[in-house]
């Protein structure tokens, strides 16, 4: 079963993006105009904007900053990471039923330009030089190696 909408999904990416305070990259507004919310092999989920809904997604995106302030706050890295909106800093896009985050790495240049962080639940921190849709491609297609994730499989589900 194809999840793919009979439909492009109709979105208001202005809204979305004020909302938020950025642009998004083009290949996440994609997915989503594509595809409903779903999950990849039962552990990653991405959720969109349904049409008519997107100030109160955006809303709840913007809240899952708070937590990520804590997770950063929590990191031992050499340079901790800040969330959005700090020069740099990370915004959750996806998220695992097991607590990982799937985190863009905003970059001045523009979010064409943002790489994948992953903060896993395990306290390892990774990244992913390319886009949020070729970086689940490369994760369910075994490209690249999941570090501390589990084995991602390509079956696909609404999530």
């Amino acid at each position: 079963m194809s999840l793919r909408l009979p439909k492009t999904r109709k979105v208001d990416w202005p809204l979305a993006e004020a909302e938020l305070g950025t642009a998004l990259p083009e290949d996440f507004k994609l997915l989503c105009e594509l595809y409903p919310s779903f999950g990849l092999g039962d552990f990653i989920g991405i959720s969109g904007p349904a049409s008519g809904h997107e100030e109160s997604w955006a809303q709840s995106f913007r809240a899952s900053l708070e937590d990520l302030e804590d997770l950063c706050a929590e990191a031992e890295l050499a340079v901790p990471p800040r969330p959005y909106p700090a020069p740099g800093g990370l915004l959750p896009w996806a998220g695992s039923n097991q607590g990982d985050l799937f985190l863009w790495a905003t970059d001045p240049a523009g979010p064409q330009e943002w790489t994948v962080t992953v903060a896993s639940r395990s306290s390892v921190w990774w990244h992913y030089t390319g886009g949020a849709v070729q970086f689940l491609a490369d994760l369910v297609t075994g490209a690249v190696k999941p570090w501390a994730l589990p084995r991602v499989r390509p079956e696909a589900t609404e999530w």
